[in-house]
């Protein structure tokens, strides 16, 4: 089946790499131009995942642009509501209307307990993870009513359904973002416009194959490694797997953006391998 997004057009935040390029270059596969957003640098003063660069968005735009879609791309900052709204408004200004929302960016920092989290880590992990998820769908909103509907993905995780420790403020965020999916459908919905979430487990990305995750997972050892972090990962899981693709996540928004879940709203869809089980 191809062709499932054609005609529409798709906000893609953190686009540069990692899920967020996935998901843009999967949704293009299908037929969508895409508006793709990135900070495309740091983030936060934590150094131990490498910041996206302003070559990584264009290497998104590439890729894109192989599927024979149209894409445009901005360095935004999504706690920066002013300079998202610009962005998104000239998108749609561009590309003639918007129906598909993927609010994709977030980050991941910390490792402490939540009483021993600083207060820089914790303002940084609501206001990208919760925040600019709630400003990315503000600034869309306007567009999705003039086109007479549309379909909104939000990025939360399985830690928005359990909790980890040490990951608090993060488990927080994520537990907020279906909040707010939950209270977005319940607005919209008579609009026409459906909200939903995604909630992945591990993901091979630069945001979860790092050191600082190896050595969080694996504190037993001096410089753990993949195979190292893969024996814990998977007891996190019912199917025998310590982490899922981007692809993986981005075939459930695919699903989630296309008339296929035209009847589905307000649903927290678990890509995990079994981990909710646990």
């Amino acid at each position: 089946m191809t062709g499932r997004m054609d005609g529409k057009v798709a906000l893609v935040t953190g686009a540069a790499r990692g899920q967020g390029r996935s998901h843009a270059v999967r949704l293009a596969e299908e037929g969508a131009d895409i508006i793709a957003v990135d900070i495309c640098g740091p983030v936060t003063g934590d150094t131990t995942i490498a910041a996206s660069t302003p070559e990584d968005l264009a290497e998104t735009v590439e890729l894109v642009k192989q599927q024979n879609r149209r894409i445009i791309a901005s360095e935004v900052d999504v706690r920066d509501y002013a300079a998202l709204k610009a962005a998104v408004d000239n998108g749609v200004e561009q590309l003639g209307h918007l129906d598909v929302v993927v609010a994709n960016a977030g980050i991941g920092n910390g490792g402490e307990t939540l009483d021993k989290t600083s207060e820089t880590d914790w303002q940084d992990m609501i206001d990208v993870n919760l925040s600019g998820v709630w400003k990315t769908v503000k600034a869309a909103v306007p567009h999705l009513q003039s086109a007479g509907g549309g379909s909104v993905i939000l990025t939360s995780s399985v830690g928005g359904m359990k909790a980890y420790p040490n990951t608090g403020h993060y488990i927080a965020a994520k537990h907020g973002v279906i909040g707010l999916m939950r209270s977005f459908a319940v607005e919209l919905g008579a609009q026409s416009i459906r909200v939903n979430s995604v909630l992945p487990t591990n993901v091979n990305t630069p945001m979860f194959m790092n050191e600082g995750t190896m050595k969080m997972f694996r504190p037993d050892l001096e410089n753990p490694g993949p195979d190292d972090l893969a024996v814990v990962a998977q007891m996190m899981h019912v199917l025998p797997t310590g982490w899922v693709e981007p692809r993986d996540i981005s075939n459930a928004v695919l699903f989630l953006a296309s008339d296929e879940s035209r009847f589905v709203t307000g649903l927290p869809l678990a890509v995990d391998a079994g981990s909710l089980l646990h």
